[in-house]
């Protein structure tokens, strides 16, 4: 089961990668069988955190958000979050062939690489069912790190590219998440500004 791919990246990404490079499964595979099922983790528990434990921001009253704003913001959040894999994903691919890589059609070693290099973010959602902002920092920031690591773990052996080259294509990805992940944030400002900003309610 795609799935199971989660906890070999956790543990053994060698291995993992090579599996995953030996399954070689459909773009549409790994974003209906492992991207969906995953992304969902971080916008689930925000949603129960935001609307049912709240924050507080120093010695505050605790902060909780509307069901109605909560959902809007979680269902934004998730469909950013598949967007931004299926994008990054065609990106690596479309940029494979300058650093001597395999380019496909469907984009399936590059999206397989963005999703299951994710594997780390998409887990660190669990850390919003203790909604403290500098703890859900640490351990996204932890993720990110990690997720950065599979990345360049797993561009030679998916990818087919020499390590020496996986280095400057591996730079090269990351500031094309960069990029969109800026946008994502541009886009939050924008899709607030009409109608989607949040409602929040005293705990």
């Amino acid at each position: 089961m795609i799935l199971q791919h989660a906890l070999g990246l956790m543990t053994h990404p060698d291995k993992e990668w090579q599996s995953i490079e030996k399954e070689h499964a459909t773009p549409t595979a790994v974003i209906m069988a492992y991207t969906c099922i995953l992304a969902a983790i971080a916008p689930l528990c925000a949603y129960y955190a935001t609307t049912q434990i709240g924050w507080r921001v120093g010695d505050g009253d605790i902060i909780k958000l509307t069901s109605e704003s909560a959902l809007s913001l979680c269902l934004l959040t998730y469909a950013a979050m598949l967007v931004g894999v299926f994008a990054l994903g065609w990106m690596i691919d479309w940029m494979a062939g300058t650093y001597g890589g395999k380019h496909e059609n469907n984009a399936a070693s590059g999206i397989a690489l963005a999703a299951y290099s994710s594997t780390p973010i998409f887990l660190a959602g669990f850390a919003l069912l203790y909604p403290v902002p500098w703890f859900n920092l640490l351990v996204f920031v932890a993720a990110a790190l990690y997720s950065c690591f599979l990345m360049l773990d797993g561009i030679p052996i998916v990818m087919r590219i020499d390590k020496d080259r996986a280095v400057f294509f591996g730079g090269a990805i990351l500031a094309v998440a960069l990029v969109l992940l800026v946008s994502t944030r541009v886009g939050s400002v924008l899709i607030w500004s009409v109608g989607f900003a949040p409602e929040f309610v005293g705990g």
